[in-house]
């Protein structure tokens, strides 16, 4: 049980000194990479920049002791970033200890919510966010991250929670556009832009290896970082009107505690929730995608309980809410760290920073931060995969179109909740109506196939249809209606028999459906039958008075179906061998 909960106490018995020299080459790479990232997201977050360092020390130790992925980095990223601001900034202005308080209070309650899921098993629950809905998200936080950016890379004052709101105030600031700014943001942004595409491929003809090439590449920002501060110091671009970082308070954050405000946390609890589950499901992406490259298995409920005290750890020590950062662990994986111990090693390089290199972030312009923020995100948006989505179906379109267009145009949190109420509602509307086909057999074999897609013999009088659908409560009143008709054309069907080779669940409105059925059909003349029923649907048929009420029979597979209801029909097409009279089409359904 201790090993569960505390996945240390497996890995750590078998920690080597190989294990610690690759962990602690991950953890420098690392650190190098979270600090000037750390900064930034503060900053994006409506925080001081400090407190971004004080969300990356507590968290990552806290995640080696409980985390089960091996290569997982977490810390301060880019969309819980923009959700803590969008939550925060409706309850308190930027800057205020007021704001400050709401954050921690918001990562506090994020860390119980976690934990008690986890701990709970509901891991599940984040099932509920369909991959385009999360995709949509995504793609529409980063252009709202990339957007609130731009007045930072030009030096306007200019604000607002949504596209339109940051456009209808950047639009009029233009002609206001500090040009010593506007020139160390572009620098930044075509310096990183190009790191990111070149300086790989450069180091690896310079004779660097694949993996060193591509990190060492990944940490270009700190390189942006030290260039535009000397250049700050050294040009005095503060006198110029360009941003600065200014004082970073130097030294370990204190023990801190969130306000105890009932009516704060209310009003927090639903943004808290969200950010949750957002970053649940950015996490275990991320751990699931690392740990399988390596045959590794992490558990989700697991993660849950690590993600929930990494931010409560992150809420005693100042910070904002956390969560697996895909960019980071990607590094922290490609640089060897082998377990969670590289994180707690990269918390005291965090450490260390706060305690020595603050004094150095007095010069860094804003600018610079704001570009690190946009080349990174832009990364995230994915506008492609809503060409994609559109080809494969419309339902799931319309879900991603929605999250996008709600995100932008009225904010973070309405834009997720759209996309999830669209999405139960889609996938409800879809389940009443499930896919149902009369089928017939295959000369020549024991399969029954849909008489629209295949050349199939039928048998007079018999009416045999395949439903595609577990049977529930929307769907229910959709079997009863369809067999109804089918009975009501054709006045020569005598016996009904249901396929059920798809069907895994029948609830207890379906049941009373079925059993309606068969009352109607029996006060009709027509027999209903069951085939191919699965043994758990069986096992609840049975405890109930259904089976004993059937009029016809339940059979093991459609064939014996068949060949009780029609002996000749069905001997004579097994015996038929001519399988040219098949349709070409090989799909099946």
């Amino acid at each position: 049980m201790l090993r569960r909960y505390l996945p240390i106490l497996d890995w750590g018995r078998r920690y080597d000194r190989e294990t610690l020299v690759n962990d602690l080459v991950a953890a420098v790479i690392v650190t190098i990479m979270l600090i000037p990232q750390s900064l930034a997201y503060a900053l994006l977050a409506g925080l001081p920049a400090e407190v971004g360092l004080y969300a990356s020390i507590a968290p990552l130790v806290i995640y080696a002791l409980f985390g089960s992925s091996r290569a997982l980095a977490v810390g301060p990223v880019a969309v819980a970033s923009l959700m803590t601001a969008a939550a925060v900034g409706q309850l308190a202005a930027v800057g205020t200890p007021e704001y400050a308080g709401a954050a921690i209070a918001l990562a506090f309650l994020s860390g119980l919510m976690l934990l008690a899921m986890g701990v709970l098993r509901l891991g599940f629950l984040a099932n509920f966010l369909s991959h385009p809905v999360i995709s949509g998200f995504i793609s529409a936080a980063g252009i709202l991250i990339a957007a609130s950016q731009l007045p930072h890379l030009l030096g306007v004052r200019a604000g607002g929670q949504t596209l339109p709101e940051l456009l209808a105030s950047i639009l009029p600031a233009l002609g206001h556009v500090n040009l010593p700014t506007l020139a160390v943001g572009a620098f930044a942004t075509g310096f990183l832009v190009w790191s990111r595409s070149r300086l790989g491929p450069l180091l690896r003809r310079a004779g660097l290896g694949e993996k060193a090439a591509g990190v060492i590449a990944r940490t270009a920002p700190v390189v942006a970082v030290a260039a535009t501060t000397l250049a700050a110091w050294g040009l005095d671009l503060a006198v110029l009107g360009v941003a600065l970082v200014g004082e970073v308070p130097r030294g370990l954050p204190a023990p801190t505690l969130p306000p105890l405000d009932l009516d704060l946390w209310a009003r927090l609890a639903v943004p808290a929730l969200l950010i949750s589950v957002v970053g649940y499901v950015e996490t275990i992406s991320v751990a699931q995608t690392l740990a399988a490259k390596r045959r590794q298995r992490i558990d989700p409920d697991q993660e849950l309980v690590a993600l929930g005290a990494a931010n409560l750890g992150s809420a005693v020590s100042g910070g904002f809410p956390v969560t697996g950062g895909f960019a980071r662990s990607v590094v922290n994986f490609d640089a060897g760290a082998a377990t969670p111990a590289a994180g707690a090693f990269t918390a005291a390089g965090m450490a260390l920073a706060t305690l020595y290199l603050t004094p150095l972030l007095y010069f860094l312009p804003k600018a610079t931060l704001a570009a690190t923020i946009v080349v990174a995100v832009l990364g995230l948006v994915d506008l492609g995969a809503l060409r994609r989505t559109w080809s494969y179906s419309r339902a799931d379109f319309a879900a991603m179109a929605a999250t996008i267009v709600v995100t932008l145009g009225v904010g973070v949190e309405p834009g997720i909740v759209a996309g999830v109420v669209l999405s139960l509602a889609l996938h409800l509307w879809r389940t009443s109506r499930p896919h149902v086909a009369v089928v017939g057999q295959v000369p020549g074999t024991e399969h029954f196939r849909n008489v629209k897609r295949h050349a199939v013999v039928t048998v007079p009088g018999v009416l045999s249809i395949r439903v595609d659908e577990s049977l529930y409560f929307p769907n229910a009143r959709f079997l009863e209606d369809l067999l109804y008709d089918a009975v009501a054309r054709d006045p020569s069907v005598r016996h009904i028999v249901l396929m059920f080779s798809a069907v895994n669940e029948v609830d207890a409105s379906a049941l009373e459906s079925l059993e309606a059925i068969n009352a109607r059909l029996r006060d009709a003349g027509v027999t209903l039958h069951l085939s191919e029923v699965k043994g758990p649907v069986m096992d609840r048929l049975e405890r109930s008075h259904f089976l004993k009420d059937l009029t016809g029979e339940v059979f093991l597979t459609q064939f014996d179906a068949m060949e009780r209801l029609d002996p000749g029909t069905t001997r004579a097409t097994l015996a038929d061998l001519r399988r040219d009279t098949l349709l070409p089409r090989p799909a099946t359904r």
